[in-house]
């Protein structure tokens, strides 16, 4: 919300103007909370009854983005920001089970995100780890690491496996946990991968030239065997994908919304499946 000083504002020139001010500010944005709270939920219950229940995206890819962004905003470290963002992934969850989603995949972190600050990087795999391992004790849905597990520190490598293993058996909404994840290092895994197969088999290289395609790349993924992303959501406001799912998304719809990850709401999600139910997907063009 931008406030704009008129009629009744100060200037801001002295500490008491300024805590005049800033009073102001508060009181408008406690005020605007107070109405999201009364009027939203009737307001969301409406967009899902209204939602064609044939138009729902089966996979939703999202980029957790912003989190940093949103706490330098509220004058918070960015470890502060990360879990604020960690406590959002289980409502998203719940938005995406309540309108039929069947995959999602959460981008918590990207190779390139390996190269912060040993101390930064520290504290994001921290609240990776947990925020995993409280998604695990749901037992509601099932956890699946996508990513180069390898480049992990072993601890945390074997916290996404052990909750991957404890969720294995739930008939439940399937998660994706891109972490770390980077769409070329994919790619490259699963060329390594199926030339290493084939190896195996005694295929030669030229053999190989001869049969292969994109569903032999394509059964080599991070993803195999799962449906390609429908819908791709990054929020804070940035319009690219950075690597996202960079194979599965050829034929994907996007949506970019404004908030950052910490602020991203029901009613942003519930936009951004209604937008895509009210495209015209064409796909190959």
């Amino acid at each position: 919300m931008r406030l704009y000083r008129g009629a009744g504002w100060p200037a801001v020139g002295s500490p008491e103007d300024a805590e005049v001010y800033h009073r102001g500010v508060a009181v408008a944005v406690e005020l605007k909370e107070r109405v999201r709270r009364l009027f939203y939920p009737a307001y969301e219950a409406r967009m899902v009854k209204a939602l064609p229940k044939e138009r729902i995206p089966q996979h939703i890819g999202v980029m957790l983005d912003g989190n940093r962004r949103w706490a330098k905003g509220v004058g918070r470290d960015s470890e502060h920001g990360y879990r604020a963002g960690a406590a959002n992934i289980e409502p998203l969850l719940q938005w995406c089970e309540e309108v039929g989603v069947k995959v999602v995949t959460l981008w918590l972190l990207s190779t390139d995100n390996l190269n912060r600050p040993p101390e930064q990087l520290e504290g994001l795999l921290g609240v990776i780890g947990d925020a995993v391992d409280a998604l695990a004790a749901q037992g509601r849905w099932r956890i699946h690491p996508v990513g180069a597990l390898d480049l992990l520190p072993t601890a945390i490598a074997n916290r996404l496996k052990e909750a991957e293993e404890a969720t294995r058996d739930v008939d439940g909404l399937l998660v994706n946990i891109a972490v770390p994840y980077g769409g070329r290092r994919e790619i490259a895994d699963a060329v390594r991968s199926l030339l290493q197969e084939h190896a195996e088999r005694g295929t030669s290289l030229e053999e190989l030239a001869e049969v292969i395609d994109v569903d032999h790349i394509a059964e080599h993924l991070y993803t195999k065997g799962q449906p390609d992303p429908d819908l791709v959501i990054r929020t804070s406001g940035e319009q690219r994908l950075g690597g996202f799912l960079l194979w599965q998304s050829a034929q994907s719809e996007f949506y970019f919304c404004e908030a950052y990850w910490p602020d991203f709401r029901k009613v942003d999600f519930l936009r951004a499946v209604r937008a895509y139910a009210q495209r015209e997907r064409r796909f190959g063009g």
